[in-house]
């Protein structure tokens, strides 16, 4: 995406009119947007302007606006115009187009603290062909913002952003002259399209072989032999966690060793449920404890010590009511949150320093049965940001190492790929993962806390070769001693299927994994 600034004249609806070399009128105009973002109200001060999607709707009380900035150049005889959006994924009630009262705004710094207030609603769709018509407002040259909004209260609605090859946002402006029709580009030259991973041929599911002895945690959770089984089910929807999960084991047919939970902020935890599965005798599980200790403050605040009354409040919980070993994860895919903007309190940086601070605060008060696992995000635009080191608060603090990574099981889609691509993603420079995970912090077990293979909502793509990839690869990675699938039919945004049951061969795939004896693995949580 590239920035076009420009300042708005007069009140409201007076539009600058900057001029563009080379302007030409025709029959039809198909503008990009000079910028596109989005924003998010409960991260006040995060900006997504480097995001391959814009973003609409309320969800978990967070609610996000796009924005976008168009420039129809000088000279343009302006008869009509469009603005069209690409849909990703299903679309929840009715999205609104309206003005934005200024100009003054970049994709790179544009944040819901600092967003211009916005004007009347101008143009209104449903269902999901996004076509606004602004032939009412769009009636000569000028730069135009739009912010775009919908009203569902629990679902949030996703585009293509203009960072994307295909798809991108575009304002189609009709012109009296009847001439070939001109594309107008972005300022920087479109991104290049992703460049998929080539597969090698499918793997055929590997013949269960029996371990050679008897496998079972040591005192830092760490399997002598074999691979613990972990899931997350039900996720974003309302169905209790206990009960997705229960259904889930029930559909595999083995127990989810690791029962995987997520908390934030002063939410009271382990819960009574969380603490009834992992007390369940006839199917012994791990708690593993996802906890965004910063919500509703920073990772430099915590660090300096501004949450110990938090911090202090978990320690009296744990220690009344829960003896037992549990993973603890500190704000899992930390790169999701980074702001690297000095000063901002979610530097890299900070983040190793929440990170430290809280685990020493943790010991200090006499916590002793957590594990501490340190959980990286497997997507290639973080990693480019060479942040693993920046992030990485120390060995000292560190049990085990974490992954959090997906493939994409529709070919040509976005993260195509097999097990071992999750694992081996890297960014531009360096390392993958795995190798980096296993020389730099070799005495680390790697702990895969989630993972999955998905399609599109409505684009149904067998995972049974994802699936079947698996039990070769973890033969050849030793230092895997844990995975933990997520499965949810939507994602947080709604257009990804990570479920084991949208296809009758991924399910048969992921049935057949389950039974793999790999996963006897037997818990010492005392």
């Amino acid at each position: 995406m590239s920035v076009l600034a420009a300042a708005v004249t007069g009140a409201g609806v007076a539009f600058g009119a900057p001029s563009v070399a080379g302007a030409a009128t025709g029959a039809e105009l198909k503008i990009a947007a000079s910028d596109d973002t989005y924003t998010s109200s409960i991260r006040k001060a995060a900006a997504f302007g480097d995001q391959d999607k814009l973003v609409i709707g309320t969800l978990d009380k967070d609610v996000k606006v796009s924005y976008l900035k168009f420039v129809v150049p000088a000279g343009t005889s302006v008869t009509g115009a469009r603005l069209k959006l690409t849909t990703i994924g299903p679309v929840t009630g009715k999205v609104t187009v309206s003005r934005v009262l200024s100009n003054a705004w970049t994709e790179k710094k544009l944040t819901s603290a600092t967003a211009p207030a916005l004007g009347l609603g101008v143009a209104s769709a449903t269902g999901s062909d996004m076509t606004f018509d602004l032939g009412a407002e769009i009636t000569g040259p000028g730069t135009y913002s739009l912010a775009v909004k919908s009203a569902s209260k629990s679902v949030v609605t996703r585009f293509r952003s203009s960072e994307t090859s295909v798809g991108a946002p575009q304002l189609v402006v009709t012109t009296k002259k009847a001439d070939a029709p001109v594309e107008v580009p972005t300022q920087e030259p479109t991104p290049p399209p992703v460049v998929e991973p080539t597969p090698e041929p499918t793997p055929e599911p590997t013949k269960p072989t029996k371990p050679s002895k008897d496998c079972e945690t040591d005192a830092m959770l760490v399997p002598s032999c074999g691979v613990m089984w972990g899931g997350a089910a039900g996720g974003f929807t309302d169905t209790p966690r206990d009960e997705a999960l229960k259904e889930w084991e029930q559909t595999t047919g083995r127990t989810a060793t690791i029962f995987h939970q997520y908390h934030k902020g002063d939410e009271p935890f382990p819960t009574k449920m969380e603490i009834a599965m992992t007390r369940d005798a006839a199917k012994p599980r791990v708690l593993l404890l996802n906890w965004k200790i910063a919500y509703g403050s920073t990772w430099a605040k915590v660090a300096k010590g501004e949450q110990d009354k938090r911090i202090d409040a978990f320690v009296a919980r744990v220690k009344a009511t829960y003896p037992e070993k549990f993973f603890l994860v500190l704000n899992h895919e930390p790169e999701n949150d980074v702001v690297a903007t000095a000063g901002s309190g979610w530097e890299a940086k900070d983040f190793a320093a929440m990170y430290r601070h809280t685990i020493l605060r943790l010991r200090s008060k006499g916590l002793t049965n957590a594990i501490n696992v340190m959980a990286y995000m497997g997507n290639e635009k973080w990693m480019s940001q060479s942040w693993w080191k920046d992030l990485y608060p120390g060995d000292d603090v560190v049990d085990w190492m974490g992954l959090d990574s997906y493939v994409s099981a529709e070919k040509g889609y976005y993260h195509y790929g097999m097990f071992a691509d999750l694992l081996d993603r890297q960014g531009k420079t360096g390392p993958d993962f795995y190798e980096w995970a296993t020389t730099k912090h070799a005495s680390k077990p790697l702990m895969i806390a989630e993972w999955g293979a998905y399609h599109r909502i409505g684009k149904p793509a067998d995972k049974a070769p994802q699936y079947n990839s698996v039990r070769p690869e973890l033969s050849k990675r030793p230092a895997i001693k844990a995975i933990v699938h997520f499965d949810t039919e939507h994602d947080d945004e709604g257009d990804r299927d990570i479920s084991i049951t949208s296809t009758k061969t991924g399910l048969a795939a992921f049935k057949k994994l389950a039974t793999d004896p790999i996963f006897n693995v037997k818990l010492n949580l005392k």
